[in-house]
């Protein structure tokens, strides 16, 4: 797509308005590099100026910090710390609410003080102002789409209202599920979770996550979260619902409806 890093930026003496967190998942996972290329595509198209750490960008460490490992998390913030001061980095947007939430609210106490920005915010401004034409009567035009909360974006940061008036602007009818805003249910990825094996019981967190999604009657499950994503996913193919209920991410809406 022809993304410049910050390496490749600052050689020629140039400074981006934003610095796009791509994150592990959006850099890595195939379903998660479709949501980085929605919102690279979204960033074009608003004629932001962006550039990417690229090989430069690690891990915010949330998922050490969560899990226990404090020295870890503190050797890899410092690292990407040094990065972001050394180019002068001011404004992060990312997809990722853990990165979004590490990067705002625990890199100030290590040195790292950034305006940090999550996607679904950022689209919402970009709609305000105009900066972004949608279709008229787009794809999702009084479809049933159902909005699932992401714990480090929602109760960790109140951002509640940017991803649904987004969805709103698409003329989606919105139905909320059972749990949500500030009492929404986790979808069993987050504090580490994704990365450990389960512990024993009768049911799984996104096994239930995704019933209340699915009883809403929605065809179009809305996250903004990789891991969210990708937990929903599995919860939709274990009730063999994969032929009518799909999960995007809000950015990839969006780009699918780009006037």
């Amino acid at each position: 797509m022809s993304i410049q890093t910050m390496a490749e930026m600052s050689a020629s003496g140039e400074t981006p308005e934003v610095l796009f967190w791509v994150g592990c998942a959006g850099s890595f996972d195939q379903r998660a590099q479709k949501i980085t290329k929605a919102l690279a595509l979204i960033l074009k198209a608003a004629g932001i100026r962006f550039a990417i750490l690229g090989s430069e960008e690690n891990c915010t460490g949330d998922p050490a910090r969560r899990a226990g490992n404090e020295f870890l998390f503190q050797m890899m913030a410092y690292n990407n710390i040094q990065v972001l001061n050394g180019y002068g980095i001011k404004k992060i947007v990312t997809a990722c609410p853990h990165c979004f939430n590490t990067l705002k609210n625990e890199y100030p106490a290590l040195g790292g003080n950034y305006e940090v920005i999550h996607h679904t915010t950022l689209l919402q401004q970009l709609i305000n102002d105009g900066k972004l034409k949608l279709k008229e009567g787009g794809s999702y035009k009084g479809k049933k789409v159902t909005y699932h909360d992401s714990c480090y974006l929602g109760r960790a940061n109140d951002v509640y209202e940017a991803p649904r008036k987004v969805l709103e602007a698409l003329d989606a009818e919105l139905v909320e599920m059972k749990s949500c805003r500030s009492r929404g249910l986790c979808c069993g990825a987050g504090g580490a979770q994704m990365f450990k094996e389960e512990e024993a019981g009768t049911s799984r967190v996104n096994w239930q996550r995704t019933e209340q999604a699915l009883a809403t009657g929605a065809k179009v499950v809305a996250a903004a979260c990789p891991f969210c994503n990708t937990m929903l996913t599995d919860g939709v193919k274990k009730n063999e619902k994969e032929e009518e209920v799909t999960v995007f991410d809000v950015v990839e809406l969006v780009a699918a409806s780009l006037a």
